[in-house]
């Protein structure tokens, strides 16, 4: 079996980090919406998770844990879901995304 570097070790911490964050703000967000959960379909699910995902890697740790992902409106979750669309598209790179998408997850804070 071949040894790991530390690097490597690094980057799938990092990444596991990112994704189990980005779970816990999916759950947050789904309680939240209840019902209304049910109008986005897989895609665009997976298109929030991308946008948060990039937007958890640009903003400080502190403040991301201050983000009530809860408070998010339909309008706020529809145009996050449009920036993760943009990234998923090559329209919006990851790092155009997270910066539009901070204003509206720190609106929130």
């Amino acid at each position: 079996m071949p040894e790991v570097s530390k690097t490597e070790i690094g980057r799938r911490f990092f990444k596991m980090q990112k994704e189990k964050q980005v779970e816990k703000a999916i759950e947050k967000i789904r309680q939240a919406q209840g019902s209304e959960w049910a109008l986005y379909s897989k895609s665009d699910i997976d298109a929030l998770k991308e946008v948060l995902g990039e937007a958890w890697i640009f903003i400080e740790r502190d403040s991301w844990d201050q983000v009530s992902f809860t408070r998010l409106t339909g309008i706020e979750l529809r145009e996050l879901i449009r920036y993760g669309k943009d990234v998923r598209d090559n329209i919006l790179s990851g790092k155009a995304a997270a910066e539009k998408s901070l204003p509206l997850l720190m609106k929130h804070e």
